[in-house]
This record gives structure tokens, sequence and C-alpha cells, in this order.
């Protein structure tokens, strides 16, 4: 096949980038990322053992967003239980988001081996995020809540 019909095939069936091997020679073509009419470069004939003559053109890497997480001093937790946002079913929660909380405050419960231990706000200041789910099981190091 010659690099004339390997390039009329790359632009027949919109391919970006095409290479043939012989047993001693390589031909890479790749379409031209900043010129996009159908510009088509060719590499010159190389040994099969060594790298293709042409210089590749790397694509323009895309900057993506990471949608911002939450804010704050993370309130991690210290073991594996189940987390309670409040002392009873019908009591209100210790911290929610929007409240203002002091350090050493009590923000949740922690059931590990049927002990409730106490989980404290290691700063004061604003619940700016709750991620643990009432009654859902936590593991150590599990972010339950963030202080702003």
């Amino acid at each position: 096949m010659k690099v004339e019909e390997l390039a009329t095939l790359m632009t027949e069936f919109g391919l970006e980038k095409a290479q043939m091997k012989g047993e001693d020679w390589s031909v890479e073509l790749a379409v031209n990322p900043e010129v996009r009419g159908g510009a088509v470069v060719a590499a010159a004939p190389a040994p099969a053992s060594s790298a293709p003559a042409t210089p590749k053109v790397a694509p323009k890497p895309k900057v993506e967003k990471k949608p911002a997480g939450p804010t704050g001093t993370p309130v991690s937790s210290p073991m594996t239980g189940i987390y309670y946002s409040s002392s009873s079913p019908g009591s209100p929660a210790f911290a929610k988001e929007g409240d203002t909380v002091q350090a050493g405050q009590v923000v949740g419960l922690i059931e590990a081996m049927k002990v409730f231990n106490e989980i404290t706000a290691p700063v004061g200041g604003l619940v700016t995020k709750v991620t643990a789910e009432n009654g859902k099981l936590v593991q150590p190091g599990d972010p339950l809540l963030y202080i702003g």
C-alpha cells in the first residue's frame, strides 16, 4: 500500500493517526492537531527496532475543573462504628450545617462494641458540611463533618 493510499484512508474514515510497518521500515501518519484542514505528516522510513523519525506532537492536556470539595477542618472518625448525629432518634442533631460550634463541643457519637463514643470538635467555627449519614457505618479517617 502506498503512503498516499494510507492518507486517503485516514481522511475517509476520520482517523487522526495511522501506522504501517514492514520488516525493516515503519511509516506513521498523523493529522496535525493545529491545522484541522486534513493536513497529513508522513514519517521517514526507519529501522523497525528504532523509534519513528517524526517527533510526535503531544495533544494539549485538558484541564478539568474538579468540583470544589467541602472547606474547613475535617472532623474524622477515630474508629469503626455506627455514626449518630444526635443522642436519641427524637433529639436534635449535635451539629448541622450552618451551626456554630466551639472547640471540644460534642458533634456526634460513634457506637463501637455497644459503647457510645463522643466525637468532639477539634476547633471552633461554622459547620460547613456534614458528610456522615446518621445510622451508617464509618471507618477510621472518614470525614464526619467540616468546620470552617
